[in-house]
């Protein structure tokens, strides 16, 4: 194949002086096009082309039904497809690159240029995509600092360029340019969020085209952050879920050139203990319609969710881990279905198709079959199953420094006898269950920054067992630090006494590594006692998708055949396990689980496999139990560090105070909202030092709220410091003003202002703060 290349700006804003350097050239292999980016429009082989394209991530999706599920996007009007790239699910230990069978990243390109769709890939190094880490390799945490990642630092850096350049390896010859269906490369994901140096996109872009990528590269923002890092050298798109007008306006403003939603959110994502998110469609289809006739394009995020198989799962900050489901209400379902949303979005797309352009039938439903209920009869303790490697410390530290990825750790200490106390960690990432001499005392639950449990007295020295399990790693904000295991000093404090640091521990971990590699297990008859593997199996006759139903469990890790099929929690919303078909073997199955609670119900524990997945039943009362509350707001006599009125409408909003004033607790206490119902609300919520610059917020939890709903939607307050614009915070419904939302901040910090985002949306208007009251202390809430 002869090619050659020239490339011309072809993007110059006089305002912004925004040009780009897109490629353009003459191709003379016939399977290749020229693809550039004109004035006004995308341009492929000269002509313009609307981009209508669709998230779908292959790592979530078995790769057996990677063609069945691009060929429903075909179906539903798409004609290309985004594609992440996870840094991690590639280079899960340094130096070794997986591209193998599920991994294949190339055939996924082949395969969609087969069924006659463009790809949009973003290769990171940063992602999010409530993937573990935003899709970043756990190994990088072994540098100190918390501070380094998505920045200029070389700890990371060097790194980074490593991964894009080996990237450039496996998918360069799948551009465009080369034939290929590669039309766009991302640089980086929603940077103007996390930072604004605009330094570290310049270095970014670079490593690609060194890595040998030469079609056009882009950035995407949320419309509040377009303008924040917008550059010349790189193209860009607006992120929203409503609002087009404002989306295209933010990007006119930056640069010439057409108009494109990166991420356009069809649905939402679930977190464990929180409502399932669904919702209709019209706002959609409206807005889809409207990016359409304003010669505008789009990526839906997502097309099709899938199912974050394996540990691959991320959190929500502060700390809210992700369901294994990622149905994310999207258009097609978690198993490839089909539905109201879909023929919506389809019927939506068509008036606009190019002329000569028709749509195919999307593909029948992949059959799903039942599996009878089956005994789980064997099992085996963790205790039994945990490596005979002892590692030995002073004092327990994050488990990346001792090259653990993640799974479960034991950490064991001496106690001298003794009379009662406390004993206290300086965290605990994530979960944790105590144990003196076996008998199990209390846990440490991260999401409450509850790290104390009370240790009786004894009469004699006694073992104290902490067995860890890390959950998922933070995917978004700074948070993304977020090192797993116990965290020293740990100290113990008799009644009466001050702090003695506990020391000399035994350190032995189940390292799950990238696939959920099951330790050697020595099952026995009978039901586990406390946290156990379990083991049992059923027959299969046909080899066709089910659900396995987990709600009578506790909380754990499912594997079939040896394949890791990701976490379960029966607090919900999540009931069930999505199976695939090709995953099944006719004949006998295993099924391995790992139960850290223990299943419900006395006798033999059972699953069955069900037709139709359970993914909207919350059972908040099967959680970790937790001490009643005795937290009260205190605010009388305290003066506020600001009062006044937030401004009508959805934008973002910085309010600088008169004076910082430090604290450990902040107060939002609105008054009441323009539309004068009883409703407060907040999209997202971020406190200011005296420079402007948002504080860090990875030891931030709620210490109270008046009133949130968390039945009838996600209405939770912790929403409102997640760092996600399109979920918030609302109260229950006939709850009356005012409201207070209280966070607790970890440690005194010096706030300075507050940045507000009111809820987004069409409803949007329902619960906007007008007249508000700000405070910062150290006792706004009392027990």
């Amino acid at each position: 194949m002869t090619i050659s290349f020239q490339r011309r700006r072809l993007l110059r804003g006089a305002a912004a002086s925004a040009a780009l350097l897109p490629f353009t050239g003459t191709l003379h292999a016939a399977a290749s096009h020229r693809f550039a980016i004109g004035d006004h429009d995308f341009l492929l082989d000269g002509k313009p082309i609307q981009i209508r394209c669709g998230e779908m991530h292959f790592a979530r999706v078995p790769r057996e039904y990677w063609s069945h599920r691009l060929k429903t996007i075909k179906a539903m009007g798409l004609n290309a497809v985004c594609a992440y790239l996870f840094w991690n699910y590639h280079e899960w230990r340094e130096g070794r690159y997986d591209w193998a069978a599920q991994r294949d990243a190339a055939e996924f390109c082949r395969l969609a240029q087969q069924e006659g769709l463009w790809v949009i890939l973003r290769p990171g190094p940063y992602a999010c995509a409530e993937w573990e880490m935003g899709g970043m390799p756990w190994w990088l945490l072994k540098h100190d600092g918390d501070a380094f990642l998505r920045t200029r630092d070389e700890a990371y850096l060097a790194p980074a360029r490593r991964w894009l350049k080996e990237v450039g390896r496996v998918l360069g010859p799948q551009q465009v340019t080369r034939g290929g269906p590669i039309l766009m490369v991302q640089v980086e994901n929603e940077y103007g969020f996390y930072g604004d140096d605009v330094g570290y996109l310049r270095v970014l872009r670079q490593a690609l085209l060194d890595a040998g990528f030469d079609v056009p590269l882009f950035q995407c923002n949320p419309t509040n952050a377009v303008a924040r890092t917008h550059i010349p050298e790189l193209f860009t798109v607006a992120n929203f879920g409503s609002d087009p007008a404002a989306g295209f306006k933010a990007l006119d403003a930056v640069q010439k050139g057409p108009r494109m939603c990166g991420e356009y959110y069809s649905g939402w994502f679930d977190t464990w203990g929180s409502p399932h998110h669904s919702g209709g469609v019209e706002g959609a289809t409206q807005d889809i319609a409207a990016m359409l006739k304003a010669n505008g394009s789009f990526s839906l995020y997502m097309a099709h969710g899938g199912t974050t198989f394996g540990l691959w799962g991320g959190c929500d900050r502060p700390f809210r881990p992700d369901t294994t489901s990622y149905d994310y209400d999207a258009p097609i379902g978690e198993a490839g279905w089909i539905g109201a949303k879909f023929d919506a979005y389809r019927a939506a797309i068509t008036p606009f198709l190019a002329p000569g352009e028709k749509l195919p039938e999307p593909p029948p439903r992949m059959p799903v079959m039942t599996v009878s209920p089956f005994a789980l009869a064997d099992s085996v303790p963790v205790t039994a199953a945990l490596p005979a490697r002892v590692i030995k410390d002073q004092s327990p530290r994050p488990i990346e420094q001792y090259d653990i990825s993640r799974g479960l750790v034991s950490y064991r200490v001496t106690l001298p006898a003794g009379p009662a106390g406390v004993v206290e960690v300086a965290r605990a990432r994530d979960l944790a269950w105590i144990t003196l001499d076996g008998k199990q005392i209390g846990t440490f639950d991260t999401r409450y920054r509850r790290y104390k449990v009370d240790v009786p007295a004894r009469s004699k020295p006694a073992v104290l067992e902490i067995l860890l399990y890390t959950i998922a790693r933070v995917n978004f904000g700074v948070e993304i630090h977020d090192r797993k295991g116990i965290h020293g000093p740990v100290t113990f404090t008799a009644k009466g006494a001050t702090a003695q640091p506990l020391e000399n521990w035994e350190i032995r971990a189940i390292d799950f590594d990238a696939d959920g590699v099951l330790p050697a297990l020595a099952f026995r008859k009978g039901r586990g006692k406390g946290a156990a593997f379990y083991r049992g199996g059923f027959e299969a006759t046909r080899t066709e998708d089910t659900f396995l139903d987990m709600s009578a469990w506790g909380q754990g890790v499912v594997w079939v055949n040896g394949r890791c099929l990701g976490r379960f929690w029966s607090i919900g919303p999540t009931q069930t396990m999505y199976l695939p078909g090709p995953w099944i073997r006719k004949g006998r199955n295993e099924v391995v689980v790992l139960d850290l609670t223990g299943p419900r119900g006395q006798g033999t524990p059972t699953i069955a496999g069900l037709a139709t997945p359970i993914l909207d039943q919350l059972h908040r009362e099967r959680d970790l139990p937790r001490p009643p509350s005795t937290v009260r707001l205190q605010l009388d006599g305290v003066k506020p560090a600001h009062e006044g009125e937030f401004a009508p409408g959805s934008q973002t909003q910085d309010v600088r105070f008169a004076a910082p004033k430090s604290g450990r607790q902040f107060c939002l206490e609105g008054l009441d909202a323009f539309d004068g119902k009883p409703y407060a609300a907040v999209a997202e919520l971020a406190l200011l030092d005296k420079d402007g610059k948002t504080l860090d917020q990875s030891n931030w939890t709620i210490a109270w709220v008046d009133s949130e709903e968390s039945t009838k939607e996600d209405g939770g307050a912790l929403n409102a410091i997640n760092g996600q614009n399109s979920d918030y915070w609302i109260t229950a419904e006939k709850a009356p003003y005012p409201h207070c939302l209280v966070i607790d901040l970890g440690r005194g910090m010096d706030v300075a202002g507050l940045r507000y985002v009111p809820r987004q949306g069409p409803d949007g208007t329902a619960g906007r703060i007008r007249r508000f009251r700000a405070y910062v202390g150290d006792r706004l809430v009392v027990e």
